[in-house]
């Protein structure tokens, strides 16, 4: 029989993922970029934790996320992490109008979740999270994450240093745009 692993403090380093239901761009169509890094402060300050490398891509984010403290909830902090970020999205398309994607993200919930009460159907219900227990895969994980924004069918800047809601600059040319990460050698 499998045993089914909870992300509680089994491991400290964490490469994360998680994203919208049918992959819809909403941190771009509604800006929501500032909704990541105010969610990477209050990881921060709230559960001592370091941002260790990310990318917020249109439709998805991914991180590498350090915890400094036990105990945590990994499940819990994305959980709530990820309800934070869906109402205040469900909020900006609200100011903007934007009743037709209002309409799509209410029609996409199950039976299910409109019994529960849930309005929208935002992000995807699960995240990915895969422990971070070597160099190598620490550094294949930055790489990827760093890539990210200009490969396959992205290609969102020139240079993935020039795009914008990535830690790749502070790691290439030692510049911060939005969101000063911990560099993993610190660690």
């Amino acid at each position: 029989m499998a045993i089914k692993l909870k992300h509680r403090d089994t491991f400290s380093t964490y490469f994360v993922t998680f994203t919208f239901n049918e992959w819809l761009p909403l941190f771009e169509i509604t800006n929501s970029y500032d909704l990541v890094y105010d969610w990477f402060q209050v990881l921060r300050e709230k559960q001592d934790a370091d941002i260790i490398a990310y990318v917020i891509m249109p439709n998805h984010l991914h991180a590498i996320i350090h915890f400094n403290s036990v105990p945590f909830d990994l499940n819990t902090i994305i959980s709530n992490g990820k309800r934070f970020m869906a109402y205040e999205i469900i909020n900006r398309l609200e100011q903007a109008g934007n009743n037709n994607l209002l309409d799509t993200l209410q029609q996409q919930l199950t039976e299910r979740e409109k019994k529960k009460g849930q309005l929208h159907k935002v992000l995807k219900d699960s995240f990915d999270a895969k422990a971070v227990i070597t160099q190598a895969f620490l550094l294949q994980k930055i790489n990827y994450i760093h890539n990210n924004p200009v490969s396959g069918k992205w290609m969102l800047a020139k240079d993935f240093v020039e795009y914008e809601h990535s830690s790749a600059s502070f790691y290439e040319i030692q510049k911060v745009k939005h969101f000063t990460p911990k560099h993993y050698l610190d660690l």
